[in-house]
C-alpha cells in the first residue's frame, strides 16, 4: 500500500558534523555576500528554494527532511552532501509530537527519562501518572514530560547559539517559561562541548548596582567561579584604565584564553539594572561592545551571550550603544489551544475537541503558568474545571497564591496600585507612566492589544477589580480624612 503525500515520510536528520560544515558555509558567505550579515531565515528559504518551516525543521536536528532538500541546502552553499552529514531517523506517520529535548541532546548523560509521545500519557494508568505530578512551581525540569515546545523558538536558540560571537535576547513577562527555555538551551550547549555560565542578576548585592567596578568585578569572579577558573582578579584588574577595559580584559585574555570551547553566558533577570539608569547606560554599552569586537576578535567569537529580560527597556539609551537591537530577539508568547490540549493529554486528559481548552483559556489566556496550575489541581485533586472556573477569582480558589503574590506587591507600591486599578476599571484606551507600565508588564499584569493597555487575562481582571476598589475607597476615605 503505498504511502499517501499527505504523510510523505521524511526521514534524515543532520548529523553534528553536517551542521557545523553548513553553518560555516553560510557565514562565509554571509561575510562575502552580505556584509558580514546574518541572512534571515526568508533569504535563506528563497537562496534554498525551501520554506522556511522546512528550516525549521533542518535546525532542529530532531525533524527529519528528505535527501532531496538535504541536497538543495548542501548545493546551494556549493557543497556536496557526504554520508557523514545525516543520519537516518525512522518517523511514524502519525502527527509528529515535538521531543523533550532535541536527539541531538545526549540524554544519557543528562539522566533525562526518553520522550513520551501524547499518545502514551493517555494510555498511561492513573498511578504512573500520579508519579509525574508536583505542584508546578518554578522552571519545567529538563527530565520533564510538562514542557511544551513552542515553534520555532526552540530549534531558532540551538542554532543561534553554535554561531560565533552569537547575542541571543529572551524576553517574557515572569512565569512565561524562559528559564525554563534557559535550562533547554544550556542543555544543548553543553551536548555540543560547550562550557556554560548562568548568571541570575537578582542575587547580584545592592551595592553593586551603584558603583560599576564593583559590579563588573562581582560578575567576572562568578563567571571565572562557574567555570572553575581562579578568580585571580587582583592580578588581572587594572583600575587606572577604567573598569569597562579591566573587564574587557579580563573576560578576552584570561577566562575566554583559558577555554578551548566556546563558553555560554546567560545573564538572567538584567531588568534589575534598568531601575539604576547611570549603571544601565555604562553596563548595556559594553555588552554591544563585546559583540561587536567579537567580529574581528577570534576569542571573543568564543562568547555566546544570552540576555534574558521581561519587559521593554524603558532607560533611555543612545541606539548605537544599546544590546537590545543586536543579535537574535526571542519573545516567548503565550499557549496557543492546541498546545493547552497537547499538556492536557500529557496529564492524562482527553481534550482534544478543544472545548475543554477553550473554557480554561476565556479565564487566564495562554498563561503557561497558570494553566499548569489548573491542570494539576484538575488531575491531582479531583475538582472539576467547571468548578475551578468558578472558584478561580475567590481568595480560596486554587490561584489564591499566585493572586496573593501580586496584590502584595502592588499593596507595597501606591502608584503601580493607582495604575492598575484605572487598567482593570478602563473601557476603552488609557496612557500610563512608562515606568508604572514597564513594571506591571514586568509583572505580566498587562497586555498590549494594539494602542490599548489592556488585564493580562480575565482572572486578573475580575480578581482586581474587586480587591483594588476596595483599596482605591480606603485611600480615597484617608485623603478625605487627611
Amino acid at each position: 500500500m503505498k504511502e499517501s503525500k499527505g504523510k510523505r515520510k521524511r526521514g534524515l536528520v543532520l548529523t553534528y558534523a553536517g551542521l557545523k560544515r553548513l553553518q560555516a558555509a553560510i557565514l562565509a558567505m554571509e561575510k562575502a555576500q552580505n556584509n558580514n550579515n546574518r541572512f534571515t531565515l526568508e533569504e535563506l528559504g528563497d537562496r534554498i528554494n525551501v520554506s522556511t518551516k522546512t528550516l525549521n525543521r533542518l535546525w532542529s536536528l530532531n525533524t527529519g527532511v528528505d535527501q532531496k532538500t538535504l541536497k538543495l541546502c548542501f548545493s546551494a552553499f556549493s557543497l556536496e552532501l557526504h554520508t557523514e552529514d545525516y543520519a537516518i531517523l525512522n518517523e511514524p506517520n502519525h502527527a509528529e509530537i515535538s521531543p523533550i529535548l532535541p536527539l541531538s541532546l545526549n540524554t544519557h548523560e543528562l539522566n533525562l527519562s526518553p520522550s513520551l509521545s501524547v499518545g502514551s500519557f493517555v494510555t498511561q494508568e492513573h498511578n504512573q501518572l500520579e508519579n509525574l505530578w508536583s505542584y508546578p512551581d518554578g522552571p519545567v525540569p529538563l527530565d520533564s514530560p510538562f514542557y511544551i515546545e513552542r515553534p520555532p523558538i526552540e530549534e531558532l536558540v540551538y542554532r543561534e547559539v553554535t554561531q560565533p560571537g552569537c547575542v541571543i535576547r529572551i524576553r517574557a513577562a515572569r512565569e512565561m517559561g524562559k528559564t525554563s527555555l534557559v535550562l533547554r538551551l544550556l542543555a544543548f550547549a553543553r551536548t555540543q562541548g560547550y562550557r556554560t555560565v548562568n548568571l541570575n542578576c537578582s542575587q547580584i548585592d545592592s551595592n553593586c548596582l551603584t558603583d560599576l567596578n564593583k559590579l563588573l568585578r562581582c560578575l567576572c569572579w562568578r563567571a571565572a567561579t562557574e567555570l572553575g577558573i581562579a578568580p585571580n582578579l587582583d592580578r588581572n584588574w587594572d583600575e587606572e584604565i577604567g573598569s569597562k577595559l579591566s573587564c574587557i580584559f579580563y573576560l578576552q585574555s584570561y577566562l575566554l584564553n583559558q577555554s578551548e570551547s566556546p563558553v555560554v553566558l546567560v545573564l538572567n533577570e538584567i531588568d534589575r539594572f534598568f531601575e539604576h539608569p547611570q549603571i544601565a547606560q555604562e553596563f548595556f554599552s559594553l555588552l554591544r561592545s563585546w559583540y561587536e569586537e567579537a567580529r574581528q576578535n577570534t576569542n571573543l567569537q568564543k562568547l555566546r551571550l544570552v540576555v534574558v529580560y521581561s519587559t521593554e527597556v524603558y532607560v533611555s539609551m543612545d541606539i548605537n550603544r544599546s544590546p537590545f537591537n543586536i543579535g537574535l530577539p526571542i519573545r516567548l508568547p503565550e499557549f496557543t489551544v492546541q498546545q493547552v490540549e497537547n499538556l492536557a493529554q500529557r496529564h492524562g486528559l482527553d481534550w482534544s475537541c478543544g472545548k475543554e481548552a477553550t473554557q480554561l483559556m476565556s479565564l487566564v489566556g495562554g498563561h503557561p503558568a497558570l494553566i499548569r496550575i489548573a491542570l494539576y489541581y484538575l488531575c491531582s485533586q479531583g475538582i472539576t474545571l467547571g468548578e475551578l472556573v468558578h472558584e478561580a477569582i475567590a481568595n480560596g480558589g486554587i490561584y489564591r497564591y499566585h493572586l496573593w503574590r501580586h496584590w502584595a506587591i502592588l499593596q507595597e507600591n501606591l502608584s503601580l496600585a493607582r495604575a492598575y486599578i484605572e487598567v482593570v476599571a478602563a473601557k476603552q484606551s488609557i496612557y500610563l507612566n512608562p515606568i508604572d507600565a514597564h513594571k506591571l508588564e514586568s509583572l505580566g499584569l498587562i497586555r498590549y492589544e494594539g494602542d490599548r493597555i489592556l488585564p493580562r487575562c480575565e482572572l486578573y481582571r475580575a480578581y482586581f477589580q474587586k480587591q483594588l476598589g476596595v483599596a482605591q475607597f480606603e485611600y480615597e476615605s484617608w485623603q478625605k480624612r487627611a
